[in-house]
């Protein structure tokens, strides 16, 4: 590849034409260029807050930085190249001229690269992105014991997916049905990166299959929403506004597994949120885990509803309407899965109520990322 000490080498020699260069500007906006600005100088503060002495908070925004910054000088170098081989197309070696040719559009696509990858970096994502836990709340919706079988389906996808994943999965409020389904069910995930990952998840998701009791294809729906959790939540819960009713803990269709009233059910008032606990024998223990996942449940949907809120301003700066209620089908007489939003469709509906939804979780993240983007240049 050429570099700048050849083309150097070459005006000395006196072989090459002279003209005005004309710096490659880039895509990237003034108000881009500024933000940059704003990072470098925040860089240099932290750099001094962790040499005066250890700060993990800053030093973890610290590194952040140096990614961001690291992608610039990058872009930098790579702008400065794109020049240098413009430059040398005025050559007058043909040798030299046709080199540059070759290697222009390698560092046109590294520059294009680049830039697209720094204003990923900067354009400004939800508060929630960095949340270390969720919750995953699932409903069967229509389509009667099939929905619920689906439910619970649906329950073993995202269990097997956060094992993959190395998160921690625990099921809590499960609630069975007599046909061995899902009614409702409720999980919290923890791990880096977990919300990140599922909060697109959140919609109706819906199946095309035969049962194993008829020959015709039933359509089932199950709803799931997913919450951030507690440690990106600025909430706390006025037990002032909470009921608490305590029943007995049973298992499905109503057998009783105690004989005492340790079971809880934790009302919010205002909102109206329920949560029943009976994973422990102790009231008191279930009192407080349901006091707990009931503020996860109020204070998550308030920093979804602002989440939603910034999506739908991000859209709307693009001229976008909302996306669809149903977010994706498994179609399991064609055996494929189609996501509705990023139009990803992958084979194998066992495969992907498996666990394996890398391929759709991947896509939507990207899928965001450029509607983010988008926005950012449309604001700019």
């Amino acid at each position: 590849m050429l570099r700048v000490a050849s083309r150097s080498r070459l005006l000395a020699g006196g072989t090459s034409s002279l003209r005005i260069r004309v710096p490659h500007r880039g895509v990237l906006s003034q108000a881009a260029n500024k933000r940059l600005d704003e990072l470098a100088t925040r860089h240099e503060e932290l750099s001094k807050k962790v040499q005066a002495g250890h700060d993990a908070n800053a030093m973890r925004e610290l590194h952040g930085l140096d990614d961001v910054l690291e992608r610039r000088r990058a872009l930098a170098a790579a702008t400065s190249e794109l020049d240098d081989l413009r430059e040398l197309l005025d050559d007058v070696d043909a040798d030299i001229r046709a080199e540059a040719e070759r290697e222009l559009d390698k560092v046109k696509a590294t520059v294009e690269t680049l830039e697209a990858a720094l204003k990923a970096k900067l354009a400004p994502g939800d508060a929630t992105d960095a949340a270390a836990s969720c919750l995953v709340e699932i409903r069967a919706a229509a389509g009667g014991d099939e929905a619920s079988v689906f439910a619970k389906d649906l329950l073993g996808m995202y269990e097997k997916y956060c094992q993959a994943k190395g998160w921690r999965f625990a099921a809590h409020d499960v609630r069975r049905t007599e046909f061995g389904g899902v009614a409702s069910a409720m999980a919290e995930v923890t791990g880096e990166g977990c919300y990140a990952a599922l909060r697109f998840e959140s919609g109706v998701h819906r199946v095309q299959r035969v049962p194993t009791n008829d020959v015709r294809i039933h359509t089932s729906t199950a709803s799931v929403v997913v919450l951030p959790g507690v440690d990106q939540i600025e909430f706390t819960l006025d037990e002032n506004d909470v009921r608490i009713d305590t029943f007995r803990a049973s298992g499905a269709g109503g057998q009783h597994v105690n004989t005492t009233n340790s079971a809880v059910r934790a009302t919010h008032l205002p909102t109206n949120t329920v949560v029943s606990i009976q994973d422990e024998r102790s009231q008191h223990r279930n009192k407080a885990k349901a006091l707990e996942l009931l503020a996860r449940r109020v204070g998550g949907a308030l920093a979804q509803r602002r989440a939603a809120e910034e999506s739908a301003q991000r859209l709307s700066l693009r001229g976008s309407g909302d996306r669809s209620e149903r977010i994706r089908t498994y179609n399991a007489p064609h055996d494929r899965v189609t996501d509705h939003r990023c139009q990803v469709t992958s084979p194998g509906v066992p495969r992907v109520l498996g666990g394996e939804i890398e391929v759709f979780v991947d896509a939507l993240i990207q899928l965001d990322a450029d509607e983010r983007v988008a926005a950012f240049e449309a604001s700019s």
